[in-house]
């Protein structure tokens, strides 16, 4: 029985504006769900207060994962995705005029983001005067509420650069604020994870799941390490650092990756011992929240294709990440060795719309008659000799077919256990920060500090776990072999679509130049300026002083 955190937005006065509530998948709530409105603020100083605090700080995570604006900021405008046939704000793909202070995604990830900080905020300097409470639970509270305070700052620096540093409660509107130094935003950032750290959970999995526990945090610190040692604030010993707590992470008993990369992302198994942190998703729609909407994006439009028509299996595809030719090309070049390319994309659709069919772009025949569950399109992934191709009875969609309707489709979001075949609000957990991801990481701050032949077994870790049976071996590396950008690559096949690469891409100064060269789309209009994203224009409006108290990034 998986026990999780759910939420539910409820209205409080003061600074808490939504609550979580922690419950079972199998439906029997460990916590009553109250929606509870009116409150005075000496509420979040009472044990459930403070209790339905922390769980509103947890709320804040689904601002980010699983989101359409977590995605955009994240998938879009870098070397792995460009923009599919159809959805909004393709600009952030394409860097052109639209994206700019007054974007929607902007203001609401500034105003988002702020809300759970400050109510982070307050339970934290609340917390001393909470009743009936354990102090060990207290304690490792108030730890995980550090560490998504955290998390936030991590988040918006690497986005915005130096924002509005408030450690403490805003309990009224305010018309001050100023933009703290990026070397700031990285201090209280650390000093946040490095508090929080000793009282947190040493599990793997805190037995109530969902919770940030140890590993987590070091995995997240390790993370914030990592960019600081390429940011203004960098010091000598952040790789080193950086080094130390990966491995703490991956030492942490239960953690182990899974034998099988195609089992990461199989739905009903994202509680796994590779998860060091997963956002909570559920069944119960009223706690869902928006749900985690990654589902949507990432599919071709299979459903208008002779044999097809849209169910919840095979997702609602908005077509809005196409995957880049240097994705498909380069990336996942090694096929007969690494899994990870059909364990990745989707390649065959089974016909739920049966009937005989004109073909429409696999014109090697003219028709096929397809059966209920027959394969109606394969998508093998190379060049199929078109002799080849009409032997099958069904449509082969080969790669000089690809368009912006037509592209290999992200299998890791697939949510088949959504309401129905409309519904955006997926049900899976979001597996934030993962197993791989600290191996790789690890490897990167041991390269850089020039320990080659560790950081070369840390890669090879995860490329013999992605190897087809049989295909370890072959997929080793040597220290001779292990570079910057094979480590770029590796990051790209194990991560792909899981929001994180426009952070690597700024972490290792090349997003201008790898998105000159990848992405058509992106090319003409991305400057040196887009490695940071613009302030939301109704932030600087409502500071007193206006740009000269609080000034717009260059180039908005």
């Amino acid at each position: 029985m998986k026990n999780y955190i759910s939420s539910s937005k409820v209205l409080k006065t003061g600074a808490m504006v939504a609550a979580l509530f922690i419950g079972q998948s199998c439906g029997v709530s460990v916590l009553d769900e109250e929606i509870v409105s009116g409150i005075g603020s000496n509420y979040l100083n009472t044990a459930e207060g403070f209790n339905d605090g922390v769980n509103a700080v947890y709320s804040g995570l689904r601002d980010w994962y699983g989101t359409e604006r977590g995605n955009n900021f994240t998938v879009f405008g870098t070397d792995t995705y460009q923009n599919g046939a159809d959805g909004s704000f393709k600009f952030m793909n394409t860097y052109d005029g639209g994206f700019d202070a007054r974007s929607a995604h902007v203001r609401e990830v500034w105003d988002l983001f702020y809300t759970t900080i400050n109510t982070a905020n307050s339970v934290i300097e609340r917390s001393a005067n909470v009743t009936g409470i354990p102090e060990a639970v207290r304690k490792e509270r108030l730890a995980e509420v550090k560490a998504i305070r955290a998390h936030h700052y991590f988040i918006l620096t690497q986005l915005f650069g130096g924002v509005d540093l408030r450690l403490t409660e805003t309990v009224a509107p305010t018309k001050v604020a100023t933009r703290a130094t990026v070397p700031q935003m990285y201090a209280a950032i650390i000093k946040d994870l490095e508090e929080a750290i000793p009282d947190l959970d040493a599990r793997f999995r805190s037995p109530n799941y969902g919770r940030f526990t140890k590993a987590a945090a070091q995995h997240l610190l390790g993370r914030v390490y990592l960019t600081k040692a390429t940011s203004e604030a960098k010091a000598a010993d952040d790789f080193a650092k950086a080094e130390a707590l990966f491995k703490q992470v991956i030492a942490t008993p239960g953690l182990a990756l899974l034998p099988n990369y195609a089992d990461i992302f199989r739905q009903g198994n994202e509680v796994n011992s590779e998860v060091v942190f997963a956002v909570q998703y559920s069944t119960n729609l009223q706690t869902n929240g928006g749900g985690n909407n990654s589902h949507l994006y990432f599919l071709m439009e299979y459903d208008v294709m002779p044999g097809m028509r849209r169910d919840v299996t095979n997702g609602r595809p908005f077509k809005r990440y196409m995957p880049t030719k240097y994705t498909l090309n380069q990336v996942f070049v090694n096929r007969e060795n690494d899994s990870r390319y059909y364990n990745t994309f989707k390649d065959v659709y089974y016909s739920n719309n049966p009937g005989t069919y004109n073909t429409n772009y696999d014109k090697s025949k003219p028709r096929i008659t397809l059966a209920l569950g027959d394969t109606a399109i394969y998508d093998p992934g190379y060049e199929m000799p078109e002799a080849e191709r009409a032997k099958r009875p069904y449509q082969v969609l080969t790669p000089s077919m690809y368009d912006e309707r037509r592209f290999p489709a992200l299998r890791k979001h697939i949510d088949g256990n959504r309401a129905d075949l409309t519904s955006e609000s997926g049900v899976r957990d979001y597996q934030a920060f993962r197993l791989a991801d600290t191996y790789l990481m690890l490897a990167e701050a041991q390269f850089k500090q020039g320990k080659v032949a560790e950081a070369t077994e840390n890669i090879n870790v995860v490329r013999r776990r992605a190897a087809w049976p049989g295909k370890q071996k072959e997929m080793e590396i040597t220290p001779a072999q292990l570079t910057m950008d094979f480590i770029m690559e590796e990051r790209a096949r194990e991560l792909l679509g899981e929001q994180t690469r426009w952070f690597d891409l700024k972490r290792w100064g090349i997003l201008v130049e790898r998105v000159k060269l990848h992405n058509n789309q992106a090319a003409p209009n991305i400057k040196d300026f887009h490695v940071l994203r613009p302030i939301p224009q109704n932030q600087i409006d409502r500071v007193e002083g206006g740009p000269s108290a609080f000034p717009q990034n260059t180039g908005f």
